[in-house]
């Protein structure tokens, strides 16, 4: 991947004049806010507790303990969908409102996939390694550690009764995606990879991939006009 932003101060500078609109901040302070390259490392996340699920900054460089998992993991039949997936029950009374809204909208959904434990995703990076190579699975699919999954608060979605979202060209495209794309933040979910911020999210686009931040810093997200990674970076750093 490519770097998002050169490593400049004045580049750094101005990025975090857009953060903090009104706010003047230092050149030392404002060089924070470079993100990165996507690079491939395996460095512990620094706001990795449980309570930490808001803010925990998970990419191809930042990790969870193979430890990691959640205390209230419970059934996503709590929230009227198949018993077959957990997630984290703080999350679902949000999800449920926003299944009941989205029904409503006749763009009904359901879930692809939600919590994943480290050895979970572990096979499933080896299943994709399998299938694509490993750089190209690198681009698709996080390593053991790197997935968002393992929080307990992160859903792949697909429309009701259809195929696997990424079975479509752009499942953005269909009355469930687009409807998702401009509403979830309204419950506090938001799109992790989103269209053409992939040298930014370190990933490719994933319309169907949304991890629940609560109402408030969705809100916040979505004002703030950044990626995901980028905001998490900035909380974190």
């Amino acid at each position: 991947m490519l770097p998002y932003l050169k490593k400049s101060q004045a580049l750094a500078f101005l990025f975090a004049l857009l953060l903090v609109p009104g706010t003047l901040l230092s050149p030392a302070k404002a060089q924070k806010a470079t993100l990165p390259d996507c690079r491939y490392d395996d460095l512990d996340s620094k706001l990795q507790a449980y309570e930490d699920w808001r803010y925990t900054l998970l990419d191809t460089i930042y990790r969870l303990p193979e430890s990691y998992i959640p205390p209230d993991l419970v059934s996503a039949a709590e929230a009227g969908l198949t018993k077959n997936y957990l997630l984290r029950s703080l999350i679902v009374e949000d999800l449920q409102e926003m299944l009941e809204a989205a029904v409503t909208a006749a763009a009904p959904l359901e879930l692809q996939s939600a919590y994943r434990s480290y050895n979970y995703q572990a096979r499933t990076f080896d299943y994709w390694v399998s299938q694509e190579g490993y750089v190209e699975a690198l681009k698709s699919s996080a390593r053991a550690g790197h997935s968002e999954h393992q929080l307990g608060t992160v859903l792949d979605f697909r429309s009701a009764g259809g195929r696997a979202p990424w079975d479509y060209k752009d499942w953005a495209l269909t009355p469930a995606g687009e409807w998702l794309a401009e509403n979830a933040w309204r419950y506090g979910f938001v799109m992790s990879y989103p269209k053409g911020k992939e040298e930014i999210s370190c990933y490719i686009y994933e319309p169907w991939h949304y991890r629940y931040i609560g109402r408030e810093a969705a809100a916040e997200l979505k004002q703030s006009g950044l990626t995901l990674r980028e905001w998490l970076w900035l909380k974190n750093n």
